[in-house]
Parts: C-alpha cells; sequence; structure tokens
C-alpha cells in the first residue's frame, strides 16, 4: 500500500474512529484527542501494517491500546477519571473530598438515598461501603444476579432524583 493509499484510507477512517473513541471517553474532547493520537500513531507506524489485511480492525487495535494505556498512567498516578453515566471522580486528594461543596452534596444524596425502598437502598448502600456482590448476595440471601439489578436500579433512581449531579454532553 503507497503512502498515499494509506493516507486515504486513514483519513476516510476518521469519523468512525470518533465514534470509536466516544465509547471509550464519553467526553467530545478526550475523543478528539484520542482519534487524533490514533491517527499519529497508525502514520507513524505505518511499516507495520499488513497489505489486504482488515486495516479497520488495526485502526481500532492501535486506540484501544492507547485509552487502556493511558488508563494505567491515570491509576498510577491515583487520579481516575470514570466517565460512565454516573461520573464519579476518583482522586487521592482529601482536600476536594472534604469542600463544603461535597458536605452539601453529602447530605442530598443521603436524603435522596432514604427515599429509595429497603430493597434498593440496602444492596446499594452495602456496595458502597465496599462489599462485593458476591459477600452482599450472601448477606441478603438472594442471587448474585438480583443484586446486580437492585444496585443499578438503585443508581439509575438516584440519578433521576438528584438531576443536578448528572452529567451533561455538551
Amino acid at each position: 500500500m503507497s503512502t498515499l493509499e494509506f493516507n486515504d484510507t486513514l483519513t476516510s477512517m476518521e469519523s468512525y474512529l470518533m465514534a470509536f473513541a466516544m465509547n471509550y471517553t464519553r467526553n467530545v474532547e478526550d475523543a478528539k484527542d484520542l482519534t487524533q493520537e490514533t491517527m499519529l500513531k497508525a502514520i507513524r507506524y505505518r511499516d507495520y501494517y499488513t497489505p489486504k489485511t482488515n486495516f479497520k480492525a488495526w485502526i481500532f487495535t492501535i486506540m484501544r491500546n492507547i485509552f487502556i494505556n493511558q488508563y494505567r498512567r491515570k491509576v498510577k498516578s491515583k487520579t481516575i477519571f470514570d466517565n460512565s453515566t454516573d461520573l464519579f471522580l476518583l482522586n487521592s486528594s482529601t482536600e476536594k473530598r472534604n469542600s463544603p461543596y461535597n458536605h452539601i452534596a453529602s447530605g442530598e444524596i443521603a436524603e435522596q438515598l432514604a427515599k429509595l425502598s429497603e430493597e434498593y437502598k440496602e444492596p446499594f448502600e452495602m456496595h458502597y461501603l465496599g462489599f462485593k456482590y458476591k459477600e452482599i448476595a450472601e448477606k441478603l440471601d438472594i442471587p448474585i444476579g438480583t443484586v446486580k439489578s437492585r444496585i443499578f436500579i438503585a443508581r439509575k433512581k438516584l440519578m433521576d432524583l438528584l438531576p443536578d449531579y448528572r452529567y451533561s454532553n455538551n
């Protein structure tokens, strides 16, 4: 594959890469960065691409590996950005955890948590305290699938009850 063909194929894949990156990052700016870094790395290592093989799979593998490596770096630095729907930022800094805002927020969350029925509240609180699914299932004498389901439903209900804490994708 010539350099021109490689570059044309790569640029035609940009929209697919961006969509794939959004699945990983859930953030437009981070997805753009990941896409750009993937394209740069693909160009840098284009000699490793075997012609007449699945180019899309090759480029998506590069993106996945970049994302995993970035995630591992963040874990080592003890800062993890969880871009899931409940968007919880874990940081080892106690200064941010003890802020007045977090004190008010935790009060509001506790108030809404109290409104949940016991069947959802108990597994959710146990999970929040660090119990594993299996431990919760054994303690409450219910199947693990039920534990996971109740924790998921509790999260969804809390997100509905606390719209001010919901992440916006703007």
